[in-house]
């Protein structure tokens, strides 16, 4: 189970490492409630990496240690290897991308490799 707890563990990191970045945004931009519109600030950018991060990581992290916990194929590690890549991918194109209305290589890499590795852990549970 060590792959397991490690990748729920990575994915814990991000999203408090994604909200502390809101926090520091937030200072620089001295905005201490709400959220900017502008999908080029960076405050807007940060709370949209936090909230994607959210959205996905808790439900890949329970999908992860369950099929941890039942001793799961070599492969399947790997897949949640990379889902956990996909997410830190995702956030890093969220970051980096100077508008969130275009889309960025490694944010799409990494939604896509989300929404497939995701789809599999799921179906591995199932089976």
């Amino acid at each position: 189970m060590t792959t397991a707890v490690a990748c729920v563990a990575l994915l814990g990191l991000l999203v408090i490492g994604l909200g502390f970045n809101v926090s520091i945004a937030r200072g620089k931009a001295q905005n201490t409630g709400g959220q900017p519109n502008r999908p080029d600030d960076p405050l807007f950018k940060a709370v949209r990496a936090h909230g994607n991060a959210v959205e996905y990581a808790p439900m890949l992290a329970i999908l992860m240690f369950v099929l941890g916990s039942q001793g799961p194929a070599g492969w399947l590690l790997w897949v949640m290897v990379a889902a956990t890549l996909s997410r830190y991918l995702h956030a890093v194109g969220m970051l980096m991308s100077g508008t969130l209305e275009k889309p960025q290589p490694l944010r799409v890499i990494g939604a896509m490799g989300t929404y497939l590795t995701g789809v599999v852990l799921s179906v591995a549970l199932l089976i």
